[in-house]
C-alpha cells in the first residue's frame, strides 16, 4: 500500500515519524542516569566500595603506632593506604566496563543503536554519567577516609587540618582517581566488548603494569610514569623526592596530566570505534 499523492501545490502530510523530536543529549544522559540507579547492583556496590575504603584507612591509622618527633605532620598513606586505593581503582575500572560490556552481552545495544542511530552521542552520555558517579562516589571516599584517619591521629594528638600542606592535593588526586579509573574501563568495554576481557586488561593495566617497569632506567620509568596508579602515588606524597636517589621521579604537574590524558584518550577511542564498527 502506498501513501496517496498529493496534488500540485500542497505539501504532503506528515506522519507522526516526521513529527517524533529529534533526541537531545541530555535526554540520552536522562535516560543512561536511569539506567544506572535501576539496576540494584549499583548501590550496594557503592556503599560496600565506600564502606572497605574508608575502613581501610581507619585500619592502616589505628596500626601505625610509630613515634614521630616533633610536629604533627600529614601521613597520605594513613589517609590513603594502598589497600583502599587499589580497591577504588579496581571497583571503578570494572564498573566503567560493564556499563558498556554488559549491553553487548545481552543484545541491549541493538535496540539501543536502533532508537539512536547517532552511537558516538550514546557512549558520551554514558561517559557524562560514569564520570559524575564516581566522582561523587570517589569525592566522599576520600573525604571519608581523610576524617576517619584523622579522628584516629587526633586521639594521639597527631592530626592535621584539611588545610595542612599536601593535604588538599592528596585528597583531590583520591577522589578523581575513581571517574579516571571508571572512563579507561568505559574505553576497554568498547574496544573489547567481552567480559572476562575487558576485567583482565582492566586488572592488568590499571594495576599489574606499573611495578613491571622500573624506576632505574629512564625509559621504563618514563612507561611507569604515564600509568594511573603511578600518578596517584605522586600525588599523595606531601614529601619532595630524594635527591641523592637514583631512581627517576615523577613531576607532580606530569601526574595531573596523565589524569586528564587517560580518560580523554580512552573516551574519545571509544566514540571514534563504535562509530566504525558495527554493534
Amino acid at each position: 500500500m502506498t501513501n496517496p499523492t498529493p496534488p500540485p501545490g500542497r505539501e504532503a502530510p506528515q506522519t507522526p515519524q516526521t513529527l517524533e523530536a529529534p533526541v537531545r543529549f541530555r535526554d540520552l544522559v536522562a535516560a543512561e542516569w536511569i539506567k544506572t540507579r535501576s539496576l540494584r547492583s549499583t548501590p550496594w556496590t557503592v556503599a560496600l566500595t565506600l564502606l572497605f575504603v574508608v575502613g581501610s584507612a581507619v585500619a592502616a591509622t589505628a596500626s601505625d603506632h610509630h613515634t614521630r618527633p616533633g610536629p604533627a605532620d600529614f601521613l597520605p598513606y594513613d589517609a590513603y593506604p594502598p589497600a583502599g586505593s587499589w580497591t577504588l581503582i579496581l571497583v571503578a575500572g570494572s564498573v566503567g566496563a560493564l556499563t558498556v560490556v554488559s549491553e553487548y552481552s545481552t543484545g541491549l545495544v541493538r535496540a539501543t543503536t536502533v532508537a539512536v542511530p547517532a552511537r558516538g552521542s550514546v557512549v558520551l552520555a554514558k561517559a557524562v554519567v560514569t564520570a559524575v558517579l564516581w566522582t561523587v562516589v570517589g569525592t566522599i571516599a576520600s573525604a571519608g577516609s581523610f576524617l576517619a584517619s584523622q579522628a584516629v591521629l587526633n586521639e594521639r594528638h597527631a592530626g592535621v587540618p584539611i588545610t595542612h600542606p599536601g593535604v588538599f592535593r592528596a585528597l583531590t588526586a583520591t577522589a578523581l582517581l575513581a571517574p579516571v579509573c571508571a572512563l579507561v574501563g568505559l574505553g576497554l568495554g568498547v574496544l573489547l566488548r567481552h567480559s572476562a576481557a575487558t576485567m583482565v586488561a582492566a586488572v592488568f593495566l590499571l594495576l599489574v603494569l606499573p611495578p613491571m617497569f622500573s624506576e632505574r632506567v629512564r625509559w621504563a620509568a618514563d612507561v611507569r610514569h604515564a600509568m594511573v596508579s603511578s600518578a596517584w602515588s605522586r600525588l599523595v606524597q606531601s614529601w619532595d623526592p630524594d635527591p641523592v636517589s637514583l631512581a627517576y621521579s615523577p613531576t607532580v604537574a606530569g601526574s595531573w596530566a596523565v589524569y586528564v590524558l587517560w580518560p580523554l584518550l580512552a573516551v574519545a577511542l571509544a566514540v571514534l570505534v563504535v562509530r566504525r564498527r558495527d554493534v
